[in-house]
């Protein structure tokens, strides 16, 4: 079984209220082999919500408490971040996921690459919060940049 973020999957979800629908995704889910899941949400967040970034690290930072979540406002919503993270991992071990399935860029989902932190759309290297702990507990984190090479495997 696979987690997919659940905007790919073509639910309206993100920061503002939109998707990204992801054709290979969908075929997933509907073959039944995979589950949709925002970690955002589980975290407590709403729809719409503020854009976050990630700011002094990325999502292995703030999980050793090195860096923030911040709001484009600047609140601090790092907790519901690592709270939104922690229970996608405990939906992936009910599953027994093996994979999951990002939307790259998020500071909760990016895999490879996220927002820089400035609100400016500038991009750097790094992993979003919850890619990093899925990664740290051993399973295998895909960006939809990459799904079209996995396609086979998963």
């Amino acid at each position: 079984m696979i987690l997919v973020s659940s905007c790919l999957a073509g639910n309206p979800v993100r920061y503002n209220g939109t998707s990204c629908m992801n054709d290979i995704v969908q075929k997933l889910i509907d073959e039944k082999k995979a589950v949709p899941v925002c970690p955002e949400l589980l975290g407590g967040f709403v729809i719409p919500r503020e854009p976050a970034e990630i700011i002094g690290g990325d999502g292995f930072d703030v999980l050793d408490g090195k860096a923030k979540v911040i709001e484009c406002s600047g609140n601090d919503v790092t907790e519901l971040y690592i709270n939104g993270a922690r229970k996608t991992l405990e939906m992936a071990k009910e599953i027994e996921a093996t994979h999951v399935i990002l939307k790259e860029y998020s500071p909760s989902c990016g895999s490879q690459k996220i927002y820089n932190g400035e609100f400016m759309g500038k991009r750097r290297d790094g992993a979003g919060v919850t890619a990093a702990l899925l990664a740290i507990n051993g399973i295998k984190v895909i960006s939809e940049q990459e799904l079209e090479n996995w396609k086979d495997e998963v």
